[in-house]
């Protein structure tokens, strides 16, 4: 489904941010000369412009509105951070620093299939979840339901999923081993928060406990 309710203004702001992610990298990594890179912006370019498309407006609104109180504050605000820290260092690594720019072009295309695969598949689990919003609580304003249907079908928490193996296949797809360090540190804290989600959801949400029997698995069939 294509969401037109307010799409210039939608367009807009998806321009805006496209912008800055190439100022930011052009800044930080000072040269424009970078295929990886650049084939990198191209992807997050299109995708992003998908998610546009395809995400519930109300839901946007949802995960932008300020003052909700969730359940790990400080643990969100560290993935943020991480999430930040490793497109700074991958920048600085291959353009300026040249630390660990020295993954092989295989690798990182590789790299940038994973980040690709993984942005689509949590696409699909935003776009079937109106509840998908950073923090942890019950949304009752919201009348919040187990959502089940989609990726949901597969694994309890798709997104997540989806973004353990994001940053890494970022990292490895700019060229930086550096960046692997605050990518798969960012990994191990959101299956923490998995976890933690899980734990929340089977106590607090109605039919969760129900349906996490019926879908076993968390992150990946057959492992955990």
């Amino acid at each position: 489904m294509i969401y037109v309710a307010r799409l210039p203004h939608r367009l807009g702001r998806w321009l805006g941010f496209m912008v800055l992610l190439a100022a930011s990298s052009l800044v930080l990594a000072g040269r424009v000369d970078l295929p990886m890179l650049d084939a990198f912006l191209v992807a997050c370019a299109v995708l992003s412009l998908i998610a546009i498309l395809i995400i519930d407006p109300e839901l946007v609104r949802e995960r932008w509105r300020r003052g909700q109180a969730g359940e790990d504050p400080v643990r969100l605000t560290t993935i943020r951070l991480l999430f930040l820290s490793t497109f700074v260092f991958a920048f600085l690594d291959v353009g300026r620093l040249h630390w660990s720019n020295t993954v092989p072009p295989a690798v990182q295309l590789a790299g940038l299939a994973v980040f690709t695969l993984a942005f689509l598949w949590e696409l699909w689990a935003v776009s079937v979840n109106r509840f998908f919003v950073p923090v942890i609580r019950v949304q009752s304003e919201r009348g919040h339901h187990v959502i089940s249907n989609g990726p949901y079908a597969i694994v309890r928490h798709p997104g997540y999923a989806a973004m353990v193996v994001m940053a890494p296949a970022a990292a490895l797809a700019l060229g930086s081993w550096w960046a692997m360090g605050p990518a798969l540190m960012l990994s191990a804290l959101l299956v923490a928060r998995t976890a933690h989600e899980d734990r929340f959801l089977i106590a607090q949400l109605a039919d969760y406990a129900a349906y996490a029997r019926g879908v076993r698995w968390r992150l990946l069939r057959g492992v955990w």
